[in-house]
């Protein structure tokens, strides 16, 4: 069994989409190579359809069509994936979308119900899907991220599409969460602000097929991400290092 404290190691030689019909095969990624040690925050940045979410589900294990290799840590591993959309069953409450990832025969009612009042849902915990807003949906999907301890979270977008407010609230959400119990976490935005904010590295890809063409740390204690101007000032520099 790997030890817990090996990073993700991350080596994407060739990813290619195959022809389908008229369209020829498209190249995606190429010679991505990233070591990511246990506990950081890698806010992963690009130009829509570039890859991002391919990447991510490579090394989700989701997608194996490709050449090269990815170490998870397999055997050791807890990963949770939060998507662009919640995925929430319409048919389950808050409660039991939460419960749905947790292995069974073992009580996590301390731990559940201290993630749904962490995320503000204690008043919607029997609630079905249906009635919450879209910002409450996503709190549940990031409670049923976090419930299942993992030590890989894979995060694609999960705040596209939402308000300011709604998607500030969420963002100092994570902060908290993560910060509570670091997790490895990789984090796709298009939002730079955003990615600066929560990340303790940032990379962007790019290019046909892409590549990493950057890939700076981000120098921000937790404290500092509440705070906007240390944000802003951060977000200066790392663009002028770049």
């Amino acid at each position: 069994m790997a030890p817990v404290d090996r990073p993700l190691e991350v080596n994407i030689v060739e990813k290619d989409f195959p022809a389908v019909g008229q369209r020829a095969r498209l190249p995606v990624l190429r010679n991505i190579k990233l070591s990511i040690a246990r506990g950081s925050f890698v806010s992963i940045t690009g130009p829509s359809g570039c890859g991002k979410s391919t990447l991510l589900n490579i090394i989700a294990g989701l997608d194996k069509d490709f050449t090269g290799s990815v170490n998870t840590q397999e055997g050791d591993l807890r990963l949770s994936y939060m998507f662009q959309t919640p995925r929430l069953l319409p048919w389950r409450t808050v409660e039991e979308n939460i419960r749905l990832v947790l292995p069974d025969g073992e009580s996590h009612d301390q731990r559940v119900t201290e993630l749904i009042d962490r995320v503000g849902l204690s008043d919607a915990a029997t609630a079905y899907p249906e009635r919450l807003s879209v910002g409450m949906q996503r709190r549940a999907a990031l409670a049923r991220a976090f419930v299942l301890e993992p030590a890989l979270l894979l995060m694609d977008e999960p705040f596209v599409s939402l308000d300011d407010p709604t998607a500030e609230a969420l963002r100092q959400l994570l902060i908290e969460l993560w910060s509570r119990r670091p997790t490895t976490v990789l984090f796709v935005t298009h939002d730079r602000f955003e990615a600066v904010m929560l990340g303790t590295r940032l990379i962007r890809v790019d290019g046909r097929p892409a590549t990493v063409v950057q890939d700076i740390p981000v120098n921000l204690t937790v404290s500092e991400r509440r705070d906007r101007d240390s944000i802003l000032a951060e977000r200066v520099r790392v663009f002028q290092d770049a």
